[in-house]
């Protein structure tokens, strides 16, 4: 071994030991007789000290030595002199007194600091990626991922959890996303699919009888890029057999409660997890991944406004539309173009805009305010019995300000979810030290999609229907419910599951729902209709976003700051510059021809 020690490890217990490091320098500094420089390696940094009178030879070795080059040390570890300790540092009692350099490998001059943490853009940072996961929050970053999937795998083990791997290459079967295609070679004009998800594949493990699955799985979807979301991404996976929704909720509250105790002590968590209904979720938050770390509840005040003389909120009302508000406390003095940045928001989210009432400077209760104390573009339409009605409603007490919004279905509750947050984050309501887990469940089963005309799975078409729903399938599938359930935090989506249909003919008349008939539910899912009739058991399971997670843990805001080599926002890896075109002998082994309308324009 080049090193006998890392660069984190040594302490004042090691003074007077002869060691090896080896690293990168992180800085040098030459001070006249003395040279110093910082060694990192993935467990830290170190000082070492060269001094001519100790080693002319090692002296003059690190007179070369510059930032990023590769050094291996070979030195004795001594206390720093007092006053010249450094705290930031685990190593920051000791040094090293070189007695041996070797220059290990040079380095050109990095597009960007690696040793300070300093904001760089972001397509420069995925294209030298081998460089930015040198620097420490990086490095971080995949050091807490590793944490968290080895305590997942250690706990789901424990429990006699399974885990196995399943094929990248499978069929293309219609689940929601696009599926990205790899041509056959063998089978001219024939495609594998990536997976998005090992879906039907854990069902059929349930099947054979291997009753607890776990996967730490590589699933790909062929959609746009988010903060969120990347064309590969990595999920934890698991099905368990003769289970119900309550038995798979336990397991995750237990799951994420004894993460967080073990892999961030610091945080705080809400014990138990709430539930609440999609319902429920929609109604009060505007969202069925509220964050729950704040109230700030939304209330429907249609009774209220539906006589008013507003002819915004009578009209929308009579129309079958809602309005609805919240109560944004002690914002009753914001200025005008404070509220023009809040109905220029709301447009953005697809609202036509938003009505506010300031109740005025409090302190003081709701039942004394006055007509005078009251400020609001619609006031001359609304009475003061009204204004008192809105602000009981929301609870809001003089000083506050009212938001309102009117709209049909659900544009107003979406609109007014997305109001939410943004006052929530301009109250600093949510604790940054609480992380609010909790479960949505009861979802609809179906959704209608406006633009295709037809039913499609809320969440997949092998999600159960709830007890008794199943009768309402055909008649009615707007109000069948399934046994859905989502794992929520902070205002996202950690997961989802569902318990899965077991049984072919209930599958089947699903299928038909969704538009399929029987033709295709044979071609396309004809190996998993035959399986059902093998003895299926009740089976259930749940799977969750690994880079979601780990992001929101790391307290970053983009999944790409916690994978190794993500795709940027337009979907490009930057190091291998993917993707690329193929070569005509690629294509021709493929059995694929380019239309000449497909291919990339020469640039002029």
């Amino acid at each position: 071994m080049l090193k006998s020690h890392s660069c984190g490890e040594l302490r004042k217990e090691n003074v007077g030991q002869t060691v090896k490091l080896a690293g990168w320098v992180d800085r040098r500094r030459d001070h006249g007789g003395l040279i110093f420089i910082d060694l990192r390696d993935r467990d830290g940094v170190t000082q070492v000290v060269f001094n001519p009178e100790m080693s002319g030879t090692a002296h003059k070795t690190a007179d070369q030595l510059r930032g990023e080059y590769v050094a291996g040390i070979t030195g004795k570890v001594s206390m720093r002199p007092a006053g010249t300790e450094n705290s930031k540092l685990a190593t920051g009692d000791i040094e090293i007194v070189a007695e041996s350099v070797a220059i290990l490998n040079t380095s050109l001059t990095p597009p960007f600091y690696i040793n300070e943490d300093i904001e760089v853009e972001e397509n420069l940072r995925l294209k030298y990626r081998y460089l930015d996961l040198r620097r420490t929050r990086m490095k971080d970053n995949l050091l807490l991922r590793a944490k968290i999937v080895r305590f997942m795998r250690n706990f789901l083990e424990s429990r006699g959890f399974i885990d196995v791997e399943t094929p990248m290459l499978i069929k293309s079967t219609p689940e929601g996303a696009r599926d990205y295609m790899v041509p056959s070679r063998v089978w001219p004009g024939c495609f594998y699919a990536l997976p998005q998800s090992p879906q039907q594949m854990k069902q059929l493990l349930m099947v054979a009888g291997i009753e607890k699955y776990y996967q730490i799985a590589r699933c790909f979807r062929d959609e746009d890029t988010r903060a969120d979301r990347q064309p590969e991404f990595t999920q934890l996976d698991i099905e368990q057999s003769f289970v119900e929704e309550e038995d798979i909720l336990q397991l995750v509250e237990a799951l994420f409660t004894s993460l967080m105790e073990t892999v961030k002590p610091e945080f705080r968590i809400m014990r138990p997890f709430p539930r609440i209904t999609f319902a429920e979720a929609m109604e009060k938050y505007g969202s069925d991944k509220p964050d729950l770390r704040f109230g700030l509840e939304i209330k429907d005040l249609s009774d209220i406004v539906a006589s008013s003389e507003f002819a915004v909120f009578r009209n929308t009302v009579a129309e079958g539309g809602k309005v609805k508000g919240l109560c944004a406390a002690k914002c009753g003095s914001y200025t005008r173009s404070q509220l023009d940045e809040l109905n220029n928001f709301v447009q953005t989210c697809g609202a036509k805009g938003v009505v506010t009432i300031s109740l005025g400077s409090g302190p003081g209760d709701i039942k004394d305010i006055v007509l005078s104390d009251v400020k609001s573009q619609a006031l001359k339409y609304l009475t003061l019995e009204q204004v008192k009605q809105m602000a009981e409603r929301l609870e809001a007490t003089k000083g506050d300000l009212l938001l309102l919004i009117a709209g049909k279905g659900d544009a107003v509750s979406l609109a007014m979810g997305e109001l939410r947050k943004e006052m929530g984050k301009r109250l600093n309501l949510a604790d940054p030290n609480l992380f609010a887990f909790g479960f949505v469940v009861d979802f609809p089963l179906f959704e209608w999609n406006k633009d295709e005309n037809h039913w499609q799975s809320m969440h997949h078409p092998f999600t159960e229907p709830k007890d008794g729903h199943a009768g309402m399938l055909e008649k009615t599938p707007e109000t069948v419910h399934g046994k859905h359930y989502d794992l929520i935090c902070n205002g996202f989506e950690i997961g989802g599951g569902s318990i899965r249909i077991h049984n072919t003919d209930l599958q089947r008349r699903v299928f038909h729902i969704l538009g399929h008939t029987d033709e295709s539910i044979d071609r396309l899912f004809g190996h998993i209709m035959e399986a059902f009739r093998y003895g299926a058991p009740p089976h259930g399971g749940v799977a969750f976003g690994v880079d979601r997670l780990v992001m929101l843990l790391a307290g970053e805001n983009t999944i790409r700051q916690v994978i190794a080599f993500p795709k940027n926002q337009n979907a490009v890896d930057l190091v291998f510059n993917a993707p690329a075109e193929a070569t005509e002998t690629q294509l021709r082994d493929m059995h694929i021809r380019l239309r000449e309308e497909d291919l990339p324009k020469a640039e002029t």
